[in-house]
């Protein structure tokens, strides 16, 4: 392939890990439980477009499998399986369940970031100088904004899409540095992902269904008084004898 070329598929790819930072840090932004799917999918679809880009930088095959296999399962089979499963609630009110407020919540993710590139440059200095490239910092950058949204996020839902938006990131750095992942292990990743949120969904469901809820801190707050009423139960008992 030629440099001119080469270098366009690079330039295009960078485009792409811009744009995927850029959903990370929508995912720690937005108040809302379908806003937070719609980024997840943004983000999968560009994961799945620079995994093309650099299969057609560098002729790996592996890479186009790894395009195809997220292309299909995250962007289309996820969000089928979450509407299917979960109940209708979750995505039409604003989720405002969380621990920080939005300001300082993207203070944060900018210092991940900045701590994502630093974690990246000896991973960077231990590959041959083809893998150097943005996907290795914007990957650990991605997995840190997705283990920040699962921290703060109090409901089910933004749970569930931070521990995808990890998964994303981890790929992100993967296709960059292995280059010839079997199609074997990139499907048995895709299908345990696939099982988990169909799990997710289906408990989401049955949590709202019993305490109307999918709120993480008021189901604590439930818990707590379902374990107090025995004993308060006990105390009347006793009284009334």
């Amino acid at each position: 392939m030629s440099g001119a070329t080469g270098q366009l598929l690079e330039n295009l790819n960078a485009l792409a890990g811009g744009l995927f930072l850029l959903a990370a840090f929508g995912m720690v932004a937005t108040r809302q439980a379908r806003g937070c799917l719609n980024l997840f999918i943004t983000q999968s679809l560009l994961l799945a477009a620079s995994a093309a880009l650099l299969g057609l930088r560098y002729g790996s095959e592996h890479l186009y499998g790894v395009a195809v296999v997220n292309l299909i399962s995250k962007p289309i089979i996820v969000p089928w399986l979450l509407r299917k499963t979960s109940p209708g609630e979750v995505y039409t009110r604003r989720e405002v369940e969380q621990v920080l407020n939005i300001p300082t919540s993207l203070l944060i993710a900018l210092a991940l970031v900045v701590l994502a590139y630093f974690l990246g440059r000896p991973i960077s200095n231990s590959v041959a100088s083809q893998f150097r490239g943005p996907n290795i910092a914007i990957g650990i950058a991605g997995l840190l904004l997705g283990a920040y949204t699962l921290t703060v996020r109090r409901e089910a839902l933004p749970l569930l899409l931070g521990v995808l938006a990890m998964e994303n990131g981890a790929f992100f750095t993967g296709i960059a540095i292995s280059r010839n992942l079997p199609m074997l292990v990139e499907l048995a990743i895709a299908t345990d992902g696939l099982i988990v949120v169909f799990i997710m969904g289906v408990l989401t469901r049955a949590v709202q269904k019993h305490a109307g809820t999918t709120a993480v801190g008021e189901l604590a707050t439930l818990k707590e008084a379902a374990a107090e009423s025995p004993a308060q139960a006990a105390k009347e008992e006793a009284l009334a004898k």
